[in-house]
């Protein structure tokens, strides 16, 4: 196997093209003779095992009658396979290469997010989501900031899907991002009633990590996500762990690098409050937030 820089893009990669593959009803005996290969080179492609130089991946798409737009963008992410480490600036691309993480997310078995600063998108109600997109992104016009919204709750649906089964999240938020208002303080109050019903659910954890809790392990990390693939396959994907901020993000897949934020959320979950707890303490911070609005 070609170790070789991120197997984030490599993966995401392989996933594209076996989509565009089956999507055009080729199968892999048929794609291997169109292009003249052989059939594991067209399946270690497609599991991420390998890099690709961006004319093989035009020639796959090709094969499955895919747009320009497809084909660019594709050539571009097989550019970023060779990358020893992973960092993409969205700049104009942004709608493209968020896909990268739409497509793991979604992919994923089990979401553990650690929050600093907002309620994560994924339990977001639409006021809150819609005051922090209009607070980042003062430019955007209405249209734009709704199509934000749209792309957000369509994210949300993941967590209620039935086929693939949906994926367990693990929040463990900050109890800063419990006391940080919205400028509509009732839409706040909100926000936070939604987070205590939505922790009822099935395959939602939520935990507050108490201002109180002192240090953990690795504090410097800031916001994290670390998604969890599928064992019980023939080649299991590593855990991904995903940061972002205003300029881009990066992808981390590496052994040492898993382990040092496994550490992190290990010593997060020794200080965080109990699912029960953490509830009371919502609900406290509602009604207090209630009384001043």
């Amino acid at each position: 196997m070609d170790d070789s820089g991120s197997t984030v893009p490599r993966r995401q990669l392989g996933r594209y093209l076996r989509e565009l593959r089956e999507n055009a009803y080729v199968t892999v005996s048929a794609a291997a003779k169109e292009l003249e290969w052989s059939a594991p080179r067209i399946w270690r492609y497609e599991t991420g095992q390998v890099s690709m130089h961006p004319n093989d991946v035009e020639a796959m798409c090709r094969v499955y009658g895919a747009s320009r737009e497809t084909i660019e963008t594709l050539r571009a992410l097989a550019r970023e396979t060779k990358a020893h480490g992973w960092w993409h600036s969205y700049g104009e691309a942004i709608k493209d290469w968020f896909k990268l993480y739409v497509g793991l997310e979604a992919a994923a078995t089990r979401i553990r997010h650690y929050e600093v600063n907002l309620v994560p998108g994924l339990v977001q109600t639409v006021e809150y989501m819609t005051e922090v997109i209009a607070t980042d992104s003062p430019q955007l016009s209405e249209a734009e900031r709704t199509a934000k919204v749209e792309v957000r709750l369509r994210r949300q649906r993941l967590l209620a899907r039935a086929i693939p089964r949906a994926p367990q999240l693990d929040v463990i938020l900050s109890e800063a991002v419990l006391r940080r208002p919205l400028n509509d303080r009732v839409a706040m109050v909100r926000q936070l009633e939604a987070l205590v019903v939505t922790s009822h659910q099935h395959n939602i954890r939520l935990r507050v990590l108490p201002l109180r809790a002192g240090l953990f392990r690795w504090a410097q990390s800031g916001t994290f996500t670390m998604l969890d693939f599928p064992i019980d396959v023939r080649e299991p994907e590593p855990t991904t762990i995903y940061m972002d901020g205003p300029c881009g993000a990066v992808y981390l897949d590496k052994a040492h690098e898993i382990q040092t934020y496994e550490d992190a959320w290990r010593s997060l979950g020794d200080r965080a409050l109990d699912e029960e707890e953490s509830r009371e303490l919502i609900a406290a911070i509602a009604r207090e937030m209630s009384d001043e609005a």
